[in-house]
């Protein structure tokens, strides 16, 4: 979004174009399962966030299921990875319409028609831990056994022209990880090569791609953690982090850096993918997060937050390390995923029109106002609740949320208190 302007709808605009926003945010929150009593504590739940009127509501719960590993969107549907099945959700109802067993699931990743599963499960082995769907039916389309794929369990899936970049890492046999990146064809549906990481780069936990290169975010034999460059050709820069571990899920890209934390600390840490090397702590950001996530269009960083048991939330901090918002996201969120849509019927509004301050207590000063001006203020649900011509907007008669002002002319901006 460009600094300084906001888009909003237009109600007469002769010049449309798309504009891409985020309509919801996604959580899969991983619920309670007491491995102790064999109980599901709290369920597994999927959650949508609306970042225009700050709001979170429990989409579906996974009944069964002890808890979710994944999220991802594509097109009009999502896809949840969530222990012992995938369940495929309309993005709009949020109703199921489809669901597969496959016991041990953890990752995912769509490719044109094919959606791209791995698997592993502690003190359990499968004879298959790379499989291939078709996206729309939900049905087998290839299990790759432990001679022609993975012969381990295997967790993030990065797709780079038609190849499906696999991490391997054997994480739930304690003592004998891994540390590959294993090679699909999409085309052939055959396992090539396998990329070995080295001593260093064992078991890795995270991986994405950034200026053309794979990087892996490792935890090694969980006594260290390291990050590891791999380029599309094979070779492989791992440099160390800590001797610590980075935990489950701490770790994103946050533009050019790869943001991360060590398990049981509270300081969000800065390293340079460009140079490989650690740029310091995120100043502003503490606490002791479990999963974090950057929205592509702002650019806001959300984290989340978890006792493991009975609470969760996620909190959205801007560029500059503010607090934005803070809102209960169920028990242990961990994946975040960003619904972006494209928007036609939008126009740039004048810069010289805002209102300050903003957020505000309620009351709102408006600049740039034409003379004669009128404006409309309405609800999230688009109920037209005041209209005047003052310079002074007070709405603490109303409850606390956020509000579209636009003026007879199509500018606008949103109110928030």
């Amino acid at each position: 979004m460009k600094k300084g302007l906001f888009l909003v709808a237009a109600l007469t605009s002769a010049s449309l174009y798309a504009q891409q926003y985020v309509h919801q945010v996604l959580i899969a929150n991983e619920g309670y399962f007491d491995f102790q009593t064999n109980d599901i504590v709290e369920p597994a739940t999927i959650g949508s966030y609306n970042p225009a009127t700050q709001t979170y509501v429990v989409v579906d719960t996974l009944d069964g299921q002890r808890f979710s590993s994944d999220i991802i969107i594509d097109g009009n549907f999502y896809f949840v990875a969530a222990d012992t099945k995938i369940f495929k959700y309309n993005l709009n109802t949020h109703q199921e319409v489809g669901s597969i067993s496959l016991p041990g699931v953890r990752n995912l990743a769509i490719a044109g028609d094919k959606l791209i599963a791995t698997r592993g499960e502690y003190l359990q082995t499968f004879d298959s831990y790379l499989q291939v769907f078709d996206k729309n039916t939900l049905q087998l389309i290839a299990a790759l056994d432990t001679n022609n794929g993975p012969q381990w369990a295997a967790q993030n899936i990065v797709v780079v022209n038609n190849i499906a970049y696999i991490a391997v890492n054997n994480a739930y046999e304690w003592g004998n990880e891994k540390g590959l990146v294993g090679q699909l064809d999409l085309n052939t549906l055959q396992y090539g090569s396998e990329i070995d990481l080295g001593t260093e780069g064992k078991n890795p936990d995270n991986m994405f791609l950034y200026n053309n290169e794979l990087y892996t975010v490792n935890n090694k034999d969980w006594s260290g953690a390291s990050v590891s460059k791999i380029s599309l050709n094979g070779a492989v820069n791992t440099q160390n982090l800590a001797n610590a571990v980075t935990g489950c899920g701490t770790s994103a890209l946050r533009d050019d850096k790869l943001v991360y934390q060590i398990s049981m600390e509270n300081t969000l840490n800065d390293y340079s993918l460009l140079n490989m090397a650690l740029v310091g702590p995120v100043a502003g950001i503490t606490n002791n997060f479990y999963d974090l996530a950057q929205e592509p269009i702002s650019g806001n960083l959300y984290a989340s937050v978890t006792d493991f048991f009975s609470t969760g939330s996620v909190s959205i901090f801007d560029n500059a390390n503010n607090l934005v918002d803070q809102f209960a996201a169920g028990v242990s969120p961990g994946t975040i995923v960003f619904d972006v849509r494209s928007s036609v019927g939008f126009t740039e509004i004048n810069q010289t029109f805002g209102v300050y301050p903003n957020p505000s207590n309620g009351v709102f000063q408006i600049a740039g106002l034409t003379a004669g001006d009128t404006y409309q203020i309405t609800n999230a649900t688009g109920q037209v609740i005041f209209e005047g011509q003052s310079n002074t907007i007070d709405l603490r008669s109303f409850d606390a949320g956020v509000y579209l002002i636009q003026t007879q002319n199509g500018q606008a901006r949103l109110l928030k208190y």
